[in-house]
This record gives C-alpha cells, sequence and structure tokens, in this order.
C-alpha cells in the first residue's frame, strides 16, 4: 500500500479542482481550489478556515479581506509540492471550511467565538490552517490547540514581537497575543522562537520582557547573515518532537515582498528565504498553524496574497506529510500485529 492510500485507510482524498478542465480563473475560490468541508462529510484532515477579523490593529486595517485574497491567489496552487516532494492533497483530506464569523464591535466575544470554533474543528480531528485576520486570534487558536495537545512549542514568523502588555488599556490586540499566551499556561516556554523581527521598538525593556517570558530570537538580519539552513536547523533542534505551532505574520517578509499588510517595517526576509525556513521544519510536529496580517488595500499586482498562499501551501504540506506518516505507521503496526 503507498504512503498516500495507507495515510487514508486506502480511500484517496477528494482533490482540487483539476485546472485542466475548468480554468483556474473560474468557479468559487476556494483555497487552492479544494473542496469545501461540507462536501467530505463535515470532517478532513486539515481544514483550511478564514478569519474576517481586524478590530485588534493599530495601525492601517484591512487585514479582515485577506483570508479571501489569499484564497483568490491560490488560485494558481498546484497539487504537487516538488520543494517537499509531496502531494500533500493526496497524503490527506484537505477541505475548506469556510470563514468563522465574529463580532467586528466586541474583540472579547470574537475571541470567544474564534476559541469556540476551533475547538469544533479541532474536535473533529482536524488539524487548522488559519487565514486571517490580524493576529489577535492567535491566541484564541492557541487557547484550543493547546486543550488537546498541552502547552506546545510556537514559532512566530514577525518583524513584531507581539509580547507586549496593552495598548489603550486593552489587553487583547494583535500585538499582544503571545503574552497572554505565556501568561495562560498554552506555550511551552522551552520551545519559543521569534523569527524575522526587525525596527524600532518602544525601548529596551521590550526585548527584556520578551526574554523573561522564555522567546528567542533569530532577526531577519540573523537570517541573511546565517543563511535558511542554519536558521531552521536551530529551530528544529530547540522544538524536537514537541506539538509545534506556526504562526505566521506576513509583516515577516520586506515590504518588497509583502506591501499589503498592516504594519510594514523595512528590512525584511524575502519570500524565498521564508519558504525555505518553513521547508526545512519537515520533521518537526506541526499540529496546526495560521497566516495573518494581509491586508489587500495596501496589495500590488497580488504580491502579498501570492506569497501567503504559498506559505499557506508550504504549511499545509508539512502537515500533510506528517499526518500521512502517523497514519502509515499506524497501519503498519496493526499489520505487525494481526501476524503475531
Amino acid at each position: 500500500m503507498s504512503i498516500e492510500n495507507a495515510a487514508t485507510g486506502g480511500s484517496h482524498p477528494r482533490d482540487p479542482v483539476d485546472s485542466s478542465r475548468v480554468p483556474r480563473y473560474a468557479g468559487p475560490a476556494t483555497f487552492a481550489r479544494l473542496p469545501r468541508l461540507d462536501e467530505v462529510g463535515g470532517r478532513a484532515d486539515v481544514a483550511v478556515v478564514g478569519v474576517p477579523f481586524d478590530s485588534g490593529v493599530s495601525y492601517r486595517p484591512g487585514a479582515r479581506f485577506g483570508g479571501n485574497a489569499i484564497r483568490e491567489a491560490s488560485r494558481l496552487l498546484r497539487p504537487y509540492n516538488p520543494a517537499q516532494d509531496a502531494s500533500p492533497f493526496a497524503l490527506a483530506q484537505v477541505a475548506d471550511g469556510g470563514d468563522i464569523a465574529v463580532n467586528p464591535f466586541d474583540i472579547n466575544e470574537a475571541v470567544e467565538t474564534v476559541e469556540a470554533a476551533a475547538d469544533e474543528l479541532l474536535g473533529t480531528g482536524a488539524r487548522l490552517m488559519t487565514l486571517g485576520g490580524d493576529h489577535t486570534i492567535a491566541l484564541p487558536l492557541l487557547r484550543s490547540v493547546a486543550k488537546r495537545h498541552g502547552p506546545v512549542a510556537l514559532l512566530h514568523f514577525d518583524a513584531h514581537l507581539d509580547t507586549w502588555d496593552t495598548y489603550f488599556g486593552a489587553e487583547y490586540t494583535h500585538g499582544t497575543p503571545f503574552r497572554r499566551a505565556v501568561e495562560e499556561g498554552i506555550l511551552d516556554t522551552e520551545a519559543l522562537s521569534h523569527v524575522g523581527t526587525r525596527g524600532p521598538l518602544y525601548g529596551k525593556q521590550d526585548l527584556d520582557d520578551d526574554a523573561r517570558m522564555g522567546f528567542g530570537i533569530v532577526t531577519s538580519a540573523d537570517v541573511m547573515r546565517r543563511g535558511v539552513d542554519e536558521v531552521a536547523d536551530q529551530l528544529r533542534q530547540r522544538i524536537g518532537d514537541r506539538p509545534l505551532y506556526i504562526s505566521v505574520d506576513i509583516d515577516c517578509l520586506d515590504p518588497a515582498h509583502a506591501p499589503g499588510t498592516g504594519t510594514p517595517e523595512a528590512g525584511g526576509m524575502t519570500s524565498r528565504e521564508l519558504l525555505e525556513i518553513l521547508r526545512g521544519l519537515a520533521s518537526c510536529n506541526l499540529v496546526s498553524a495560521d497566516v495573518v496580517e494581509v491586508a489587500p488595500a495596501y496589495d500590488h499586482a497580488e504580491i502579498t496574497s501570492v506569497a501567503a498562499s504559498h506559505t499557506a501551501y508550504e504549511l499545509t504540506t508539512l502537515m500533510s506529510r506528517r499526518i500521512a506518516g502517523e497514519k502509515a505507521a499506524k497501519v503498519k503496526a496493526a499489520k505487525a500485529k494481526a501476524v503475531k
């Protein structure tokens, strides 16, 4: 039995729309033209969901439209990923779960809604590939993932730390999710890293607070000087086989590669560097992920949305490979037990 069949118990996952029969620009824009969740019986190994919410931003709004912009840009994605030598949509059933509808006028209620929806989806056995929305949504997603896995390792790709305390007295914003997550005990503080940080801060205390919480930092300059292979190796060693959550703020990329975002900072990573680092994490136990802060109103020629769609594709591939490996191992163990 092939790894694809072993991963699905002998059945083949429902494929994306065939672009040789239906032009890429035709039909509904689900992620990578995948089936909707309801078209696969409401169950998937990986559920791609949008959260159209940006009430937690501190500068330019517009990320509420990010999920659908990523879906539109993902029309050009193809079913075989040569960089990871994998066909993610054959290895696991991936489906588009639509959007989580949240209250745009009440951040606390929105956070609760995202957590409840994530609980329901994760309860089916799916892993989540979430398309934001602003970075506020990472907190309820981490809460939900931690209910299933305990405190998780975190890789946070971002120009900013997002470990500030409050903005205008508000505890839940796009700049505070990871401080709240540390305070709530839902992160494994032995395995936390920021990647791609840069730019001015409010003061050196920001870095001191961040270090006290347990975060390691790989700046965008570190990536440039040390190279993606060394960075990926360092991250793998820090993470080990812990359950891992990856949160990607698209502003980790330089504005040349991602102009369509709310808080751009000069001197960022290239899209190639981001994708290569993610590919270097293939051995990690990625349990869910998000890509956030795509604000298409500031984009040009879909540069940001294309980068975000490829980022989500690489993350989905990582999860699909892990799922296939785990299912194949179970099949092998069952066969060995039957022989005995």
